[in-house]
């Protein structure tokens, strides 16, 4: 997908209605994002409709503050809802490297040092560059750490969430600490590169439940999983440059909701 049809389908998910963008400077469109923001906001649609997030990337974990204000100043707005960091471990893979490289300066987490990291987070909130502050990708024990020492604790926490990985312990230390958790691929990553997989995956929208389901809702399985998503109390945000595709996921919303019954099933497929 390109970055030219990832700033069109922007366009198009904010006229089907969508507010939440989630961006990343990592994912290299942010300029081509912001010209699509421009536009909205030049077209009708007010600044405080929108919640836009962005990530620190593992390379500016030690030059926060710079690295924030180039994605604001691509994204062509003057604050940002949410920025996250990332990974919790600065560790960098230059684009395109094989998924089995590992780089030589390669660190674990290393508590202070990411404290450091969040210190710089906190100043953006200081400075009125950034509403909220999030945390991506961490576990229980980090969290438990940045919680106990973090003046601004993190109100939201980006997480993978899908019917085949449900992370119950990690969702509900989230949601017991007041952290709203972000599911990302929502329907997993059915079409991931083939140097991704691993023999034991799993499609969450090939399992019967899932199938059988959507099927009773008039859904298509993906469909289901967003609505899933959003009835457990995550925010799912699935990707997709198709307007048919994301102008269904977000009409699901709007329709009778799963019964208890169904809710229990999907639970029940978690792997």
């Amino acid at each position: 997908v390109t970055g030219a049809q990832v700033a069109a389908a922007v366009i198009g998910a904010a006229e089907a209605g969508y507010r939440h963008f989630d961006c990343a400077s990592v994912y290299g469109n942010e300029p081509l994002i912001g010209a699509s923001f421009r536009h909205l906001l030049r077209h009708g649609l007010r600044r405080e409709e929108l919640w836009v997030n962005s990530k620190v990337w593992n390379d500016r974990h030690d030059d926060v503050v710079a690295a924030c204000k180039q994605s604001l100043h691509d994204l062509q707005l003057d604050h940002l809802d949410a920025y996250f960091v990332h990974w919790p471990f600065p560790n960098y893979h230059p684009p395109g490297c094989s998924v089995d490289s590992r780089s030589p300066d390669a660190r674990p987490y290393i508590h202070e040092a990411f404290m450091r990291t969040w210190r710089q987070m906190e100043q953006l909130v200081d400075l009125g560059l950034v509403r909220h502050l999030g945390t991506s990708n961490v576990t229980i024990p980090k969290l438990r750490l940045i919680l106990r020492d973090a003046r601004i604790k993190p109100a939201l926490n980006e997480m993978e969430l899908h019917p085949h990985f449900q992370q119950p312990e990690l969702f509900r230390f989230v949601v017991d600490h007041h952290i709203a958790p972000i599911g990302y691929s929502p329907v997993d990553s059915p079409a991931r590169p083939d140097r991704d997989r691993t023999p034991g995956d799993t499609v969450d929208i090939e399992d019967p439940v899932i199938v059988r389901i959507a099927a009773r809702h008039g859904l298509h399985p993906a469909t289901l999983c967003v609505k899933w998503a959003a009835q457990r109390g995550q925010i799912p945000i699935p990707f997709s440059t198709n307007p048919r595709n994301y102008t269904a996921n977000l009409r699901a919303l709007t329709t009778a909701p799963l019964s208890a019954d169904e809710m229990q099933a999907i639970s029940g497929i978690d792997r």
